[in-house]
């Protein structure tokens, strides 16, 4: 796979002015220097996507769904390639990179097949005795603003359904990780979306640059996945033209393990809700309350399976966690760390970060982590284990409850009844039950509170790219 480093608008590489460097978190070298956009070519991009979106839009349901199978078909048969590239400018170990290729691909598959399913309505008005005809329309041109966890997923997760749905895009990838979604427009071109279509601006102005965007009037959405601030303020950009917003945000996830699961079920299920990505994830377990009756035997547990895991460049097939992202995002796990420390929590395993080159910190279990530690108020973003212990069910329920985010929780137990109960009161958007794993392609994946605004994946991922049309008329 080619590694592209220009901006792609119009269906063709375009160069700029000003280039940013992309570095490789597991060596802190240089991978490439990649082009930065500029207001000039927002424009270009808008102008393109609105003449190619007037075609798009009115080609047939079917026809958009053979171009997204196709694009289906070859994202699968790169797999191996895109995984690589994610490794070297995220630094993801090859397991993580694989599973986030395949989990972006997905997405063309399965808008592939909602694109001729974006069903209406005709009805009789019981009062006044007119037909309601309903029908979904391509809302406009949507700007994509993605984050550097997943360079991959999290823009197929946006083009997929806005292109099932019949609309133009502008994506603005994270600075940290622009080339994997560089690289995935050769991928596009070759099964027929046509040019303009979609387009891809890196840039180092990233405010100034979407904010521009959000005030064209030819743009009606806006889709972020990001930190809650950051959503905050794209939706006041987006509230001066009345934008439809899609939202991701923030989370700070519960993992509740009572005292009926099963232990080792458990322990697996904790492992992949927390160190899926190195913990780069907002759907990571972030805040892990163990019932005191098996506390002991759960730290020990999980603490023996982090242990295990070897550390290293992410290329490295054997290597189970590779760096993380950056700089900033390593030294403020390890703050994190220190804090927890310094509040009475014991470090089980890791805890320290190594010497060397790349920004790596070990799988690390704290156990006793005191409520007021940092760590159980925001989001961790690293290969952290931070243990609490509860004694009753409401209690427990009433401490994840308690934060301003509402994204995902996990919770296992052996009563199912119990479980789906429990489940019922938290004020969550979704709920991996006796599982670590909740995001999948066909579901609604979003939040609550301030972890976010609409859902993405599942059918309403591509309304989130359409508007509804009534028609009153008698017949």
């Amino acid at each position: 796979m080619t590694m592209q480093t220009d901006l792609y608008i119009d269906g063709a590489w375009r160069p700029a002015t000003e280039r940013f460097a992309v570095l490789n978190p597991a060596t802190e070298e240089v991978l490439a220097e990649v082009a930065s956009a500029d207001i000039a070519d927002a424009d270009a991009a808008l102008d393109a996507a609105g003449r190619a979106m007037a075609d798009w839009a009115a080609r047939t349901p079917r026809a958009r769904s053979e171009v997204l199978r196709r694009a289906f078909e070859l994202m699968r048969d790169a797999q191996e390639d895109i995984a690589r590239l994610i490794t070297l400018e995220n630094g993801k170990a090859r397991v993580d990179a694989m599973g986030e290729a395949a989990y972006a691909t997905e997405f063309f598959r399965w808008f592939a097949e909602e694109a001729v399913r974006a069903d209406g309505l005709i009805t009789h008005a019981p009062a006044s005795g007119a037909r309601i005809v309903v029908q979904h329309k391509p809302a406009g041109l949507a700007v994509l603003v993605t984050p550097w966890n997943y360079p991959a997923a999290m823009g197929t997760r946006k083009i997929a359904p806005a292109l099932a749905a019949g609309c133009g895009v502008i994506i603005k990838p994270a600075s940290e990780t622009p080339l994997t979604m560089l690289a995935l427009m050769p991928i596009l071109e070759a099964a027929g979306v046509p040019p303009g279509l979609v387009n891809v601006l890196p840039s180092r102005r990233t405010g100034k640059l979407v904010d521009h965007l959000l005030h064209d009037p030819r743009v009606r959405v806006v889709s972020f996945t990001g930190s809650t601030g950051v959503g905050r303020t794209l939706l006041k950009s987006a509230a001066d033209q009345v934008l439809k917003p899609a939202m991701e945000l923030g989370g700070n996830a519960p993992c509740i393990i009572f005292e009926d699961a099963d232990l080792e079920a458990a322990v697996e299920g904790t492992m992949l809700a927390k160190m899926r990505n190195l913990g780069e994830a907002c759907t990571a377990a972030n805040r892990i309350y163990v019932h005191e009756d098996i506390a002991e035997a759960f730290t020990a547990r999980l603490s023996a399976r982090m242990a295990a895991l070897k550390m290293g460049n992410g290329l490295d097939p054997d290597v189970d966690v590779g760096p993380l992202v950056n700089a900033e995002t390593r030294d403020k796990v390890a703050a994190f760390v220190a804090d927890a420390v310094a509040r009475g929590a014991r470090v089980e395993t890791g805890g320290t970060t190594p010497n060397g080159p790349g920004f790596f910190y070990p799988p690390t279990v704290l156990s006793g982590v005191p409520e007021d530690a940092e760590c159980v108020h925001d989001e961790i973003f690293g290969p952290v284990a931070a243990l609490q212990t509860f004694k009753s069910q409401d209690e427990v329920i009433a401490r994840a409850n308690a934060t301003e985010y509402g994204l995902v929780a996990y919770v296992f137990s052996g009563d199912f009844k119990r479980a789906l109960q429990v489940c019922e009161r938290l004020d969550y958007g979704m709920v991996g039950l006796n599982r670590g794993l909740v995001s999948d392609p066909a579901a609604p994946f979003g939040g609550t509170k301030q972890s976010g605004l609409g859902r993405e994946g599942g059918h309403e991922g591509m309304l989130e790219f359409m508007e509804t049309q009534y028609i009153s008329a008698e017949w």
